[in-house]
């Protein structure tokens, strides 16, 4: 049997975060940019926004690599004053937060000179902020909109997800997963793993007949859950 064919993206690489390579394409350039900008940032401040499993998490440690950032949860903010300082920080679902908390932080980082990451599902216009004073400081933040990935990034990420796990994978399966699975690093993650899986435990070779199987697989056990749930729903 010939060994899989090189596959080749025309994307971006970079080492992020000590735990692979970063990869870049139209989806996540700009928020990628400002990244690089830091800490050249208008009033030190930028909000990532995206879809769950498009990135966002990716880019927060690739700042956190390049700042030395402290990165908390929407959660850890009771008490803001303990948080700021003259460092970079980054606030991960800043749109659940306290807006007083919020406020407080944005406040207080600015005044100690500090920098202020902020991550959400979406941009803060679209936040439904209740405090003029935080919707003043939120509309004065740069926003970097990041998308689910395109082709290219999913694929590129399947690759980096099979290599991960030593698995010889050739363009065929990676294009026939990538067509099928849902658009996030999540779900590229989640077949990887569920082929290398069912290839170690039936003995066969990974290609896309196994692929499709996986996938029905996948597909019966999430239908099994969304009934179980409904039902509950009911009851």
């Amino acid at each position: 049997m010939s060994a899989p064919r090189q596959l080749a993206f025309d994307l971006g690489h970079r080492s992020a975060f000590g735990r692979g390579d970063f990869l870049v394409s139209a989806a996540n350039a700009d928020a990628v940019a400002w990244i690089d900008r830091w800490p050249d940032w208008p009033g030190r401040a930028l909000v990532i926004a995206g879809p769950a499993g498009c990135g966002k998490t990716h880019l927060v440690h690739a700042f956190q690599e390049r700042s030395g950032a402290r990165l908390v949860a929407h959660t850890e903010m009771a008490r803001p004053d303990r948080l700021a300082g003259d460092g970079a920080l980054a606030v991960d679902d800043a749109a659940a937060a306290d807006e007083d908390a919020l406020l407080h932080l944005c406040n207080l980082q600015r005044e100690r000179g500090g920098t202020l990451l902020l991550t959400a599902e979406r941009a803060p216009a679209r936040w439904g902020v209740r405090l003029p004073d935080l919707g003043s400081r939120l509309s004065a933040m740069p926003v970097a909109e990041v998308t689910a990935p395109d082709d290219a990034l999913l694929a590129a990420v399947l690759v980096k997800q099979f290599a991960d796990r030593q698995l010889a994978i050739t363009p065929e399966v990676v294009t026939f997963l990538a067509a099928r699975i849902e658009r996030s690093f999540a779900a590229a993650a989640a077949a990887a793993r569920a082929l290398d899986d069912a290839a170690m435990a039936l003995g066969r070779v990974p290609s896309i007949p196994l692929a499709r199987e996986v996938l029905t697989m996948a597909q019966t056990h999430a239908e099994a859950e969304a009934a179980d749930a409904n039902l509950e729903a009911k009851q």
